[in-house]
């Protein structure tokens, strides 16, 4: 019995309660002992292993003890209160005030992202997504709704009639109450069917009411359907869809470009610098004002450094625009927005304006249809005359009466007042600083786009330059001249000799008469230009005889100065290519034979294998080079003016099979090179000492193994100097033309090489940045052009273009090939506290080119560069961010049409 009393106490019997007490004190004192001596990270595993054995009234124990001693003072509601109820409370909040809350901390995030929340407001406008957002989708409304707030656009009256016409034609009646009747009609149509999918929407029971917040209760029923068009083209067979393709080829509008010529102007950012982007965008309230340069006004960059800091300088080329490019040009500086005043700082004198290459405005063209319509777009950028705009140009046009009736027609073709100084002024460009035509009192059109300290300071420098340039004219004009004679004289000797020989010259007395007297008057330093025509008969045999002399003296010294030329060019070769056998033996001696040496004595720095792919092409080369000098040493050791060096090259020409060989192995040669200096720290070390020396000429091994295609560049200019000085009855003048064809198809054989390299790692890298792509390294295809766009989407296909309304769901990426057309989704992330962004690229489609329809959007008030790309199984309404649509309808259509007739 004793025993089984004890079973719970280790000494004492559980029916002796003061001694069980007394111990229980006397362990626990121990252990306290035991407590105080400890770290804090043993007395932290001590409290932990004691509350893991603990039971749950134990916990809540230690959890009321807690509460009674640190009283809570502040609580955030989100994590006391149920998530509806949290949700409930933010719903009363605007979306700013959503925003501002998803600052505060993680949660207040996560609830303030919820689609519940923003969900109605984006029903509220009427903007819907055009998928369903997936389970693990979170805050997609959220961004839908910033993205729709970020591309809110509106027109001004101006930018408004530049669209739908101008403010000078006035409507009749009858068509304004039309359009009226037609504006109201539409509104109740929108309105009712937003009604109609409102009252649809709002009977899903709210989130917070369910208790649950599941993005996908509520559905957008806006999803994209396939077009009916898309579905019908299954069917169709391959000649049917070719010819659907050529004909949405035909249907796309053509814009001219130049006078006579039907294309879409092909623009590049080499045309025009927008320097305005420095200044920063300026806001729509306030108007401020633009001025032209052109490229050239001497010293166009002092005038720009010029521009006050509230004026927008666009620097446009002067050669290789039109009228319409400049005009899309000044469009895409404006964004949308008026200017109080333009001024054009071009070329011209007192009766037209040199605006352009080709483009030369004046009486005669200002009434033309492209000068007018130019011209009128470019007053509708103005603001109007009752609210101050004008336009400024800076050619003294108010001089003479021409000009002045230029003026004035301009002024009344755009409603627009100009002005134009009256160049009273003299001097280089001084006439901007005098009086201008039509200036307000108080106000000199130089003081609103330039500073006058800086504005001086060009004008006394391009002075300064001109008369520069004047005494630089009048000091070279007679060398200028003189060598212009002996050009035109050697021009026409070589040409007179390569097509009659000797024989026939002499045997033609006339001719021989004429070549003689030019070739006399050409030896003259003064020679005299009006000849005595007027001889006796008896003195014409012996005038003939002494030029007939005179002309063989001068056929035997030009032979003597084409074999003195001939031996120079000749040492000149030899001499070039010596000096390239030298830079392969520096490669030889400096790389090749250290390595092959370390690799025999067991202390390797490269593998035998990587020493033969880096180094067995170039030595090949080396070996062939070092048998064509010693060739070429023979024959020009005994050489004389019938030796030929054409033979030489033509059998040269046949080995190039060694450096096809080096050719087709360098990329992998660079490869090597690179994957051997990051893994082997002795091959590293070995390239840092003989890199950029004295004996390779301050160059890398890279850069030396450039010499061999640079090679057949010297070869080609010497052999064309060679046979330049070589007669046309020489033996060696026929191998010397098979020569250069032979190193001229090599060179181009080389530059098809570096193309197809260059193309295979662009495709390479373009597989690298998109995820998901597959392999696009197939055949002879290569990259165009990449297209950045906006992905549309609209709601009733019933509607017609012009009234349809779209919203931006995606941004999206083409990638335009020779025989296909990629699509990928574009994701721009921008990093915190830096201004640089990742771009991310994602595979959707890739199309042929053969299956593609282009169909053009036409801007409406609502919608801008858009169109539609239809393929097999899909399609995308897209907008091009910038003014290129034209350029990318023309490059695709372009592409299109070469691939159909390829593939014909």
């Amino acid at each position: 019995i004793e025993c089984f009393q004890r079973r719970f106490s280790a000494w004492t019997p559980i029916i002796n309660k003061s001694l069980n007490k007394q111990l229980f004190q006397e362990r626990v004192s121990l252990i306290t002992h035991w407590f105080d001596l400890w770290t804090d990270k043993q007395r932290k595993e001590f409290l932990l292993r004691i509350l893991q054995n603990c039971s749950h009234s134990q916990l809540k124990f230690v959890k009321d003890w807690f509460s009674e001693k640190i009283p809570v003072v502040k609580v955030d509601f989100c994590t006391v209160l149920p998530r509806f109820i949290s949700l409930y409370i933010f719903s009363f909040l605007n979306p700013m005030d959503l925003c501002a809350a998803a600052q505060v901390n993680w949660p207040w995030k996560f609830l303030t992202e919820q689609d519940c929340l923003w969900r109605p407001k984006c029903i509220r406008f009427g903007w819907f997504l055009p998928y369903d957002p997936p389970e693990n989708e979170y805050g997609a409304w959220k961004r839908h709704y910033i993205a729709c707030v970020a591309t809110l656009d509106w027109l001004t009256p101006r930018e408004a009639s530049a669209v739908y016409g101008t403010l000078n034609e006035p409507k009749s009646e009858n068509e304004e109450q039309e359009e009226r009747q037609r504006e109201r009609r539409l509104r109740k149509i929108i309105w009712g069917r937003l009604a109609l999918h409102k009252r649809e929407l709002f009977k899903v029971r709210p989130p917070w009411m369910s208790g649950t917040c599941c993005s996908t209760m509520l559905k957008s029923k806006c999803q994209p359907k396939l077009p009916q068009v898309i579905k019908d083209r299954i069917g169709l067979s391959a000649a049917l869809e070719k010819q659907l393709v050529l004909a949405s080829l035909e249907a796309l509008p053509k814009k001219k470009n130049a006078p006579g010529s039907h294309s879409y102007p092909l623009l590049s950012n080499k045309h025009y610098h927008r320097v305005d982007q420095k200044y920063g965008s300026f806001s729509h309230s306030v108007q401020t004002s633009l001025v032209l340069i052109s490229s050239r006004i001497p010293a166009y960059e002092m005038v720009v450094d010029s521009v006050k800091t509230d004026v927008i300088p666009l620097v446009y080329e002067y050669t290789g625009l039109t009228l319409e490019s400049l005009l899309l040009l000044v469009e895409k500086v404006l964004d949308g927005r008026n200017v109080r005043s333009i001024g054009i700082f071009s070329d011209g004198d007192s009766r037209e304006i040199n605006l352009l290459q080709g483009y030369t405005i004046g009486v005669e063209n200002v009434l033309t249809p492209e000068v007018r319509d130019f011209w009128e777009k470019l007053g509708s950028c103005v603001a109007t005359q009752e609210e101050g705009g004008h336009v400024d140009i800076f050619v003294p046009l108010a001089a003479s009466e021409a000009g002045i009736k230029v003026l004035s027609q301009l002024s009344q073709l755009t409603g627009t007042m100009f002005s134009s100084p009256t160049g009273i002024a003299t001097g280089s460009y001084q006439h901007i600083l005098s009086d201008w035509l039509g200036q307000k009192q108080g106000t000199s059109p130089p003081s609103i786009y330039f500073c006058d300290r800086k504005l001086q300071t060009w004008h006394s420098f391009t002075e300064f330059l001109e008369e520069t340039l004047k005494s630089v004219r009048k000091q070279l004009r007679p060398h200028f001249e003189e060598l212009q004679r002996n050009i035109s004289g050697k021009i026409l000797g070589q040409f007179m000799f390569d097509s009659l020989s000797l024989a026939n010259v002499l045997a033609n007395q006339e001719t021989a008469q004429v070549l003689a007297e030019g070739l006399i008057e050409l030896s003259k330093e003064k020679s005299e230009r009006n000849m005595k025509e007027n001889h006796s008969q008896d003195r014409k045999t012996s005038e003939d005889d002494l030029k007939l002399e005179v002309f063989i003296n001068l056929e035997r010294k030009l032979q003597m100065d084409f074999a003195e030329k001939r031996t120079r060019i000749a040492g000149e070769l030899l001499k070039s290519e010596r000096k390239y056998v030298q830079m392969l033996e520096t490669v030889r001696d400096v790389y090749v034979t250290p390595l092959k040496a370390a690799l025999a004595s067991n202390r390797a720095i490269l593998s035998s294998m990587d020493v033969q792919i880096i180094f067995s092409d170039i030595l090949c080369v080396l070996d062939l080079n070092r048998h064509f000098l010693g060739e070429l040493t023979g024959r020009l050791q005994e050489w004389g003016p019938a030796q030929c060096l054409g033979e030489i090259f033509t059998k040269f020409g046949l080995q190039l099979k060694t450096y096809t060989n080096f050719f087709n192995n360098y990329p992998i040669v660079l490869k090597t090179i690179e994957k051997c200096r990051e893994m082997i720290p002795s091959f590293r070390a070995f390239l840092k000492r003989q890199d950029k020396t004295i004996v390779t000429r301050m160059m890398s091994l890279q850069e030396l193994l450039l010499y061999p295609p640079r090679r057949f560049e010297e070869y080609v200019n010497l052999l064309y100097g060679l046979r330049l000085h070589t007669p046309s009855e020489h033996v060696d003048r026929g191998d010397l033309t098979t020569a250069i064809k032979q190193m001229k198809r090599y060179i181009a054989y080389i530059n098809q090489l570096k193309q197809n390299i260059n193309r295979k790692d662009q495709l390479s890298d373009i597989e690298r940045s998109i995820c998901g792509c597959p392999t696009l390294s197939e055949g002879t295809r290569f990259l165009i052009r990449v297209q950045d766009v906006a992905q549309l989407h609209y709601c009733n296909e019933k509607v017609s273009f012009s009234l349809r309304f779209y919203e931006h769901i995606h941004d999206l990426s083409f990638f335009l090939f020779n025989d296909s057309l990629l699509v990928s989704r574009r994701t721009v992330a921008h990093t915190p506290f830096e201004r640089t962004t990742q771009t991310t690229y994602h595979f959707l489609a890739l199309v042929a080119l053969h299956q593609l329809l282009i169909e053009d959007i036409p801007d409406s008030k609502c919608t801008k560069n858009a169109f539609v790309l239809q393929g097999p199984k899909c399609q995308w309404i897209c907008s091009t961010v910038n003014e290129d649509k034209l350029v990318w309808l023309s490059v695709l259509q372009s592409a299109i049409r070469s691939r159909i007739e390829k593939y014909d």
